[in-house]
């Protein structure tokens, strides 16, 4: 196996999701296709992605629903890798991008934790020479 391809991020609806991410997180739009039954395969990347993508799925049961917004029982899901630390964030910032605290200084990098337009948690990091295998520590 090489590498994984796609992650699942489940949201309430795939306009506000496109919008989000590729809007304002800088994410390009690399697929939109339309299926059956009003479901869509919606794929967006980081610009700087070169295997792994965001699926996004609309919920379509009580139970997805549920999990709009909490996918990982509230810790960090997501790791967005910069070369850019403060031109990322400052972006992000002006965006209207909601960070949970002040960039902070651990010794893999530079991180902040900020949330999606559902309240999923990720994490802005610049690693250093030190950052370990695959970006870095766990949260």
């Amino acid at each position: 196996m090489a590498y994984i391809g796609l992650v699942t991020v489940v949201v309430r609806d795939y306009d506000e999701a496109i919008a989000f991410y590729v809007d304002v997180l800088g994410f390009r739009l690399l697929e939109d296709t339309r299926l059956e039954e009003g479901k869509r395969w919606v794929v967006v990347a980081p610009p700087g992605a070169r295997e792994t993508g965001v699926l996004l799925a609309r919920a379509a049961t009580d139970t997805q629903v549920g999990r709009v917004g909490d996918q990982t029982g509230g810790r960090v899901g997501w790791f967005l890798n910069t070369d850019a630390f403060e031109r990322d964030h400052a972006r992000l910032c002006a965006a209207g991008v909601v960070f949970e605290e002040e960039p902070r200084h651990e010794p893999y990098g530079t991180v902040a934790v900020f949330r999606d337009l559902y309240g999923n948690r990720w994490d802005l990091v610049q690693l250093n020479d030190k950052g370990g295998a695959l970006g870095g520590a766990p949260e």
